[in-house]
């Protein structure tokens, strides 16, 4: 597989376990663990449920679990359920979130995450 290739789960698709790569994109369900070293997007449509670790999380659809990333990007039409710790924070208006959240420069260390005192989602 060449390096600059995006993984792509369609939208019919229904698939449970570990994705790990540098961009992905998934259009359909998925549940368990994403880890990427560049972009994941959640596309409108898709329902995932996940631990998810990423350099930018772009999220349009529905998703439960826990998102750790540089940059997150809550898009109009998200609903998320779950931790979101980011060092940049983007929520569109008429997003949903539900469940807490981190945010600031020492939010998303991956894997190590500082709570930050009086962080405000925007």
């Amino acid at each position: 597989m060449e390096g600059n290739k995006t993984t792509l789960i369609d939208a019919q698709a229904d698939v449970e376990g570990k994705l790990k790569g540098k961009d992905a994109h998934i259009l359909g369900r998925f549940r368990g663990e994403v880890e990427v070293s560049g972009r994941l997007l959640l596309g409108e449509g898709s329902r995932v449920d996940a631990k998810i670790a990423a350099d930018l999380a772009e999220v349009a659809g529905e998703f439960k679990g826990e998102i750790v990333a540089r940059v997150v990007l809550l898009d109009e039409r998200a609903r998320v359920q779950g931790s979101v710790k980011a060092q940049v924070l983007v929520v569109r208006e008429g997003a949903q979130l539900n469940g807490a959240v981190s945010a600031g420069p020492a939010s998303a260390s991956r894997g190590t995450v500082t709570p930050t005192p009086g962080a405000q989602a925007g």
